[in-house]
């Protein structure tokens, strides 16, 4: 699959995740301000791409301002990147990353524009090996035979190559192990039923496509074996915000005795934020309930509630896959572990 984002002669290429399934598209940008909006509208979309995309929006920044780039300028820059998502943390992590090679090269401007492009491709290509590690480290939990529900998109589009549930998966089937996949189609953006399933079909993953309502129907029949879903924030204690739907599922998992797993790398989990009570959640636009792709399915101003992500509990979860390891409960002590 081509890469959903690349850098390629100092402009940040992505590829249009709102077209697919039907069309590949994609999209050059020329400067941050493009970049952020294009982050905004989910062109991409997935934490840790949404990281790499900050980087490269940042890098681009710095070369647009040229030589007078000012601090201020500089903060202005990172300021408009880090708002176009709250959930996700990687956003920040991106932020602090280049914001450091900014503190380190801002008085040689020549050498500050280089290190940034650096910066950014490091961060692109280290996410791939991060997604591969994950993959390893979780691939033991899965067993050849296995059925896994997967919520929403957490593979290579969600990511710069590989992904992080999917990666899973993708180990597992790697290794030999015959593994059937049920993706959830994820209301209201559909990124299960247009991602995922495009992502897994592509790789001859068998897969098939349920309503989100239909998984407490299957657990019930001993239809799945296992949940993972990925992350956009993971909390100090363990708390987990991602896709609106993934709670439920937990809570179904649970009663059903289901493993529900989290995938996702270090830089998702954020130990400033000390439970899921801290973590914002995005509030979307109401067109993405009132329609589906761009065919009203509501009355016209009917008043819509639309939260991007929820938080599942510690508690629900049965471990989080880093590409440090898998962490299991106590989360709160794993995590303070492996940030000391």
């Amino acid at each position: 699959m081509h890469p959903v984002i690349e850098w390629k002669n100092n402009r940040v290429i992505m590829l249009d995740q709102r077209k697919l399934p039907f069309q590949e598209q994609y999209i050059a940008h020329s400067d941050h301000q493009q970049v952020a909006d294009s982050i905004r509208k989910m062109v991409i979309r997935g934490a840790p791409a949404i990281g790499v995309a900050a980087a490269m929006g940042i890098a681009l920044g710095v070369l647009n301002a040229g030589p007078e780039l000012s601090s201020t300028r500089f903060e202005q820059i990172c300021e408009t990147l880090l708002h176009t998502r709250p959930t996700a943390v990687n956003l920040s992590w991106a932020v602090r990353r280049m914001a450091g090679v900014y503190r380190r090269y801002r008085s040689d401007y020549p050498q500050l524009r280089k290190m940034m492009v650096r910066e950014a491709l490091h961060t692109d290509r280290q996410d791939v090996r991060i997604n591969r590690k994950i993959g390893k480290q979780g691939c033991p939990l899965l067993s050849s035979g296995q059925t896994i529900l997967t919520h929403c998109n957490a593979g290579a589009l969600a990511t710069a190559g590989y992904g992080t549930a999917l990666g899973v998966i993708r180990a597992a089937v790697e290794e030999g192990k015959k593994i059937q996949v049920i993706a959830s189609e994820t209301r209201p953006y559909l990124q299960g039923a247009r991602l995922t399933v495009w992502e897994l079909q592509r790789d001859r993953i068998p897969v098939r496509l349920i309503t989100d309502n239909m998984a407490g129907h299957l657990m019930a029949r001993r239809r799945i074996d296992a949940v993972i879903t990925g992350a956009d924030r993971i909390a100090a204690n363990g708390d987990t915000a991602n896709k609106i739907g993934t709670f439920s599922l937990a809570v179904l998992a649970r009663y059903h005795r289901l493993p529900f797993y989290v995938a996702a790398p270090v830089s998702t989990i954020d130990p400033d934020c000390p439970s899921g009570d801290g973590i914002p959640i995005e509030e979307r636009d109401p067109g993405e309930v009132l329609r589906c792709h761009h065919q009203p399915i509501a009355p016209e101003g009917t008043p819509v509630y639309n939260p991007a992500f929820d938080v599942t509990p510690a508690g629900l979860i049965s471990a989080i896959i880093t590409e440090a390891g898998v962490l299991r409960q106590e989360y709160s002590q794993a995590i303070a572990a492996l940030f000391s």
